[in-house]
């Protein structure tokens, strides 16, 4: 048997205790709706690149654009998502406005993802 394929029970067997045990504590539906929005934004490439940036410093919409080879407008629309799915936040100084990750839990979360990307093991 190839290890792509699904490996299912020979019987049915439902183990009650284990169930109620994981049942009460995963999270509720209203935390993975939000969870889910919050993945959503670490599945495009662009918004990659742009938290990959600002983890290593804060930047205005012009440098994010040039950095990244793209227009303001399209930078400027990515960084609305982030901001709406609370990644990243903002100061404006003089006419300029800063763009930063959120919080340290933002920059954990990205190097683990490209740590783990990189072992041997997840290469294709």
């Amino acid at each position: 048997m190839g290890k792509d394929n699904l490996v299912c029970c020979e019987e049915n067997c439902v183990h009650c205790t284990t169930i109620q045990n994981v049942q009460c504590r995963m999270p509720d539906e209203q935390v993975t709706l939000f969870a889910s929005d919050f993945f959503k934004a670490f599945s495009d490439k662009t918004r990659l690149r742009i938290l990959s940036a600002l983890a290593i410093h804060e930047l205005c919409v012009c440098d994010i654009a040039e950095l990244l080879g793209m227009t303001q407008s399209a930078i400027s629309h990515q960084l609305r998502f982030l901001k709406q799915a609370r990644l990243v936040s903002n100061r404006k100084e003089g006419k300029t406005v800063y763009y930063k990750l959120s919080d340290t839990h933002i920059e954990t979360i990205l190097r683990q993802g490209f740590e783990h990307v990189q072992e041997p093991s997840t290469m294709p």
